[in-house]
């Protein structure tokens, strides 16, 4: 049994899931429209992960019995001034995204409920490793700075990513 505290709790983030997965959506076609096709490649990618995360978030509140609510996004930025810009942007917002999956598991912890520890328990992995990616990728765009031949070289890498969904479950949405 999930508390209406709860259920309101993971509903917020459900959306801020929603949210994310808009942003990186809008960071994907900021980045094709700088040339930057494998930066744009890597976006798309991470905008089909965030909405995994929003379908799991969905999931698990529909198997708890609860109605959930999708609430009007505030507008996305869609415009950077730089790669490097992008990615430190992807990082405070992940950082953001970690406050509040560790917020929401302190309230699973205090209210004893045990069945949203464990769920949430993913999502703490799952950030650990989107900052990490992130940190890198900001690593390497400071190493090559402005040279061209560099972003290349980081834009053909990050182009090689794939989606690939979260084992135990399809995508909640074709994959391209």
């Amino acid at each position: 049994m999930i508390s209406k505290s709860m259920a309101a709790a993971l509903n917020n983030h459900m959306n801020f899931e929603l949210y994310s997965a808009n942003m990186y959506l809008s960071m994907s076609s900021c980045a094709n429209e700088m040339g930057l096709k494998g930066t744009a490649s890597w976006f798309m990618v991470q905008y089909q992960e965030e909405m995994t995360h929003f379908m799991k978030f969905y999931n698990y509140l529909i198997d708890q019995g609860i109605n959930i609510s999708i609430l009007a996004n505030k507008e996305i930025p869609n415009t950077y001034r730089s790669l490097l810009d992008m990615f430190e942007k992807t990082l405070a917002h992940e950082q953001v995204i970690t406050g509040c999956i560790n917020e929401l598991t302190e309230l699973a912890v205090k209210e004893k409920d045990h069945a949203s520890q464990i769920f949430l328990q993913w999502f703490i992995t799952e950030q650990i490793e989107e900052e990490n990616n992130d940190r890198d990728i900001i690593a390497k765009l400071k190493i090559v700075g402005k040279d061209g031949h560099g972003v290349l070289m980081i834009d053909s890498d990050l182009g090689q990513r794939v989606f690939v969904p979260p084992a135990g479950g399809a995508a909640p949405f074709p994959v391209a």
